[in-house]
C-alpha cells in the first residue's frame, strides 16, 4: 500500500501531525521540522512535495507564501486497511476493561466503590 510507504518516514509523519493541528505555512513547517530533525528548508520542501504528490496535503498560494493543509483521503485509506485488524487490539482491551470492572471493590449496595491503594 503506497500510503504506508509515504507515511513510513518519520519526518513526513511529523509533518502530518503538525498539519493535523491546522493549516501552516511552508516556513512554519520548515522551522519546526528543521529544529526537530536538523533538516534544511529544501529538505523539508522535498518531504512536503512527496506528501503533496501522494495526496496527503494540499497547498494554496498567498502571494509568495505557500500554506499546507492535511487531506483526509490517504489517511482514510490507511484506516480502512487497518479496520480488518482493529479487533486484534479492541477485544483484549474490552476484556481488560471487563476484568477491571469485576475486580473493583463494591459498596454495601453493590455499586462500584473507590479503588484501594
Amino acid at each position: 500500500m503506497q500510503a504506508f510507504q509515504v507515511i513510513s518516514d518519520p519526518v513526513r509523519r511529523r509533518i502530518v501531525e503538525l498539519l493535523a493541528e491546522g493549516e501552516a505555512s511552508a516556513g512554519e513547517v520548515g522551522r519546526v521540522i528543521g529544529e526537530e530533525f536538523q533538516l534544511s528548508q529544501p529538505g523539508v520542501s522535498q518531504h512536503l512535495k512527496v506528501l503533496r504528490d501522494h495526496g496527503f496535503v494540499a497547498v494554496r498560494a498567498d502571494g509568495t507564501r505557500r500554506y499546507y493543509r492535511i487531506m483526509p483521503g490517504p489517511l482514510r485509506e490507511i484506516d480502512s486497511w487497518l479496520e480488518r485488524y482493529r479487533a486484534l487490539w479492541e477485544r483484549p482491551l474490552s476484556a481488560l476493561d471487563e476484568e477491571l470492572r469485576r475486580s473493583r471493590p463494591r459498596t454495601d449496595d453493590g455499586r462500584p466503590g473507590q479503588p484501594t491503594t
